[in-house]
């Protein structure tokens, strides 16, 4: 599983982002090998956001990327991000019942 995450340092609480964002997030949905995300502003500094989706395998996302919607629709948003790291391979994962497993992407 792959775990995207953005980052964005804003100079407000921007509603227009948080509608880009959404939108964003909503055209990353229908690529294969989605499995969730979300937007969030930060509690200390309203300024600072988050895009974070779930990818099934890194190959998922990277061929979603290169699609003609997220091109146009995503693209332009993830050029905003903060320059760091935004792809982390997920190798522990904890829901209300316990340890779900998760197996990694890279050969042995």
């Amino acid at each position: 599983m792959l775990q995207v995450v953005t980052r964005y340092r804003l100079a407000d609480d921007d509603v227009a982002f948080r509608d880009e964002a959404a939108s964003a997030v909503a055209v990353l949905a229908q690529q294969d090998g989605y499995l969730d995300g979300s937007v969030a502003r930060s509690v200390d500094e309203p300024g600072l956001w988050v895009v974070e989706t779930r990818w099934s395998t890194v190959g998922d996302f990277r061929r979603a990327l290169s699609t003609f919607d997220v091109k146009v629709s995503v693209v332009p948003l993830l050029s905003r991000a903060l320059d760091e790291p935004s792809a982390f391979e997920v190798l522990h994962r904890r829901d209300a019942q316990g340890p779900v497993d998760s197996a990694s992407d890279r050969a042995g």
